[in-house]
């Protein structure tokens, strides 16, 4: 029997390249989102590398539906859970922030996470076998400018994530923070609100990590001898040095 990895915001970013490469490496999937159409194109794409696909549409910031959508996967035993849903909203001065955009932030990035980790984590426990990896950020490591509540959500990722490690030091399940900098994907998109000129400009001057470079360093933490727990890993750029400091050519 393959392997079965569950991965949240699987239809952008570092999350569809994680699904394309658990498919690649021999994993059936369970994809989660909240657009029913690129999951169902994500799935069409992954079949044609093997992988048995099941999707769910919801959204992880609701309590209910969250419940619902994975009440249906009782008696599936998961083996890896990547935690990858989430974004940042607006770079204004904490005292200028959007309350709305506060509100997605922690409701997805920290709320969506614990969210899924409480319904799912139980029964690897029973089992005495699983893998938790969330995707933080080198932003959880310091605020940048106007980056504060974003900074705060990912800082809170990897407390949970530590939180988490511990809560389980009595079982085989692992638990692993992955910490990108920057990553060319959707996502400075997302955080300007589709403004696209404004999102290529993050990446000026630097040749910027991918979500399959994200990707493989999750495969290889899911992979490691079931000895090794792969704690966490800061990954960056090459010219990039912490979460502000970054050289452009």
């Amino acid at each position: 029997m393959k392997p079965l990895a569950m991965i949240t915001g699987a239809t952008s970013g570092i999350g569809e390249a994680c699904a394309r490469k658990f498919a690649a490496g021999g994993y059936d999937l369970i994809i989660t989102a909240r657009r029913q159409e690129r999951l169902e194109a994500l799935k069409r794409e992954l079949a044609g590398l093997g992988a048995a696909v099941t999707t769910l549409c919801f959204d992880v910031r609701d309590l209910e539906a969250t419940k619902a959508a994975l009440a249906g996967l009782d008696g599936l035993a998961i083996d890896v859970l990547i935690n990858n849903a989430g974004l940042a909203l607006g770079l204004e001065k904490e005292y200028e922030g959007d309350f709305d955009d506060w509100n997605t932030m922690i409701d997805t990035n920290v709320k969506g996470l614990l969210t899924v980790t409480r319904l799912i984590v139980p029964g690897m426990v029973k089992r005495n076998s699983g893998h938790v990896i969330n995707i933080g950020s080198v932003a959880g490591d310091a605020a940048y400018a106007g980056g504060a509540v974003y900074c705060a959500t990912k800082a809170a990722v990897k407390t949970i994530t530590d939180g988490l490690r511990i809560d389980l030091a009595d079982t085989a399940v692992r638990v692993t923070n992955i910490k990108p900098g920057l990553v060319e994907t959707n996502f400075s998109i997302v955080r300007f609100h589709g403004d696209e000129q404004r999102a290529e400009n993050v990446y000026k001057g630097i040749d910027p990590l991918t979500g399959a470079d994200i990707a493989d360093v999750a495969f290889y933490a899911a992979s490691a001898p079931k000895h090794v727990q792969i704690a966490e890993v800061l990954v960056l750029a090459t010219h990039q040095a912490s979460g502000s400091v970054i050289h452009r050519d």
